[in-house]
């Protein structure tokens, strides 16, 4: 099958584009922050991305019960791949505005234009205006026919006629039938930092501590622990020789890597929560890794990555920065021992 994109509809209210070559296929929803909620590998049938047990959040018929931007964001949170910009974490407040949870960006509609469709390519650009801050959000998907990568470059501009500072990352989280504890993670990064807010009920790491990747308090994280191995932790991957990471299924022999500019985004967000966390939103019922290529930390928002690490991006008027990730299947049953700035996989 050579390269081709269609417009579908999903669950009969949500506007979705489908682009695919013979080897995988992407879907994104159009009317919510563009999200990459279905990631497939074709040869296997075997869709990547988490999916949510509660669903998709249907537009409420009448009164819609969420008052903060966390709880709104959360009901609206069916799985897949984010962007996160121009916050990430809790809401808080920048220059007179109240940036929401995670965002804007993530609970926005985009636009969408085909640049090329051939057989063997395929380039789609989306773009999305924010509000209540003032900037534009661009990203081209391509795909090339035969190839199993993904690649997205997307630019961020400030709009203001004043400097803005943000955060930015992407959001890809990952569940079964693709996870399970035969899947070992491998990474770029040389350190990972414990979140120094985050408690969690089943939290094997020491608050604000710095580990060697990948063993922490005597703990081999590279390793996937099972549905029934309740785990849920928030930490930071960095230090990276290269931007990358993967994540192999050794028993379906399939992994998923993803690869992108550590210039730009020197950190990796490390989130696990694996039937761990009671109450809203996960009631002990979601079993779910991500692993997140950001600008910034801590993943507290924006307010708290200025006063406590300094690592906001800052984008004078009319300021524009780019990013390009690659999203890679392939085939392994022993991980990965790098990810070239090609895409290119190099077996261990």
């Amino acid at each position: 099958m050579t390269c081709h994109c269609a417009e579908k509809l999903l669950w009969q209210s949500m506007p979705a584009l489908e682009i695919e070559n013979d080897l995988l296929s992407a879907t994104i929803l159009l009317d919510k922050g563009a999200d990459i909620y279905s990631l497939v590998y074709k040869p296997a049938g075997l869709d990547v991305l988490w999916k949510a047990p509660w669903g998709r959040k249907h537009s409420a018929r009448g009164f819609d019960s969420a008052f903060d931007s966390q709880t709104a964001w959360l009901e609206a949170y069916a799985g897949g791949w984010q962007v996160l910009f121009p916050n990430g974490g809790f809401e808080n407040t920048y220059k007179g505005a109240r940036l929401g949870f995670h965002g804007e960006a993530s609970m926005r509609a985009w636009d969408y234009e085909i640049c090329q469709e051939s057989a063997a390519r395929l380039e789609v650009k989306l773009s999305a205006q924010l509000l209540r801050s003032p900037y534009l959000i661009e990203r081209w998907l391509v795909l090339h026919a035969g190839s199993p990568v993904l690649q997205l470059r997307e630019r961020i501009t400030n709009q203001a006629g004043e400097p803005m500072d943000c955060m930015w990352s992407h959001h890809p989280a990952f569940g079964a039938p693709f996870l399970s504890e035969h899947c070992v993670i491998d990474s770029g990064a040389r350190t990972l930092l414990a979140d120094d807010d985050y408690a969690g009920a089943a939290n094997p790491l020491r608050p604000g501590a710095t580990y060697n990747w990948h063993q922490a308090e005597g703990i081999d994280i590279s390793r996937v622990p099972a549905p029934d191995q309740p785990r849920d932790l928030l930490a930071y991957l960095g230090d990276f020789a290269s931007g990358w990471y993967a994540i192999t299924n050794q028993q379906l022999g399939i992994g998923i890597g993803l690869c992108w500019d550590a210039d730009v985004f020197p950190y990796a967000w490390f989130w696990q929560e694996i039937n761990s966390s009671p109450g809203f939103p996960f009631y002990k019922r979601s079993y779910v890794i991500a692993i997140e290529p950001a600008s910034s930390i801590p993943g507290q928002g924006l307010s708290a990555v200025i006063e406590k690490t300094g690592a906001q991006l800052t984008l004078q008027p009319g300021e524009s920065r780019e990013v390009e990730l690659k999203a890679i299947f392939y085939e392994a049953q022993t991980g990965l021992a790098g990810i070239s700035d090609a895409g290119t996989v190099r077996l261990k």
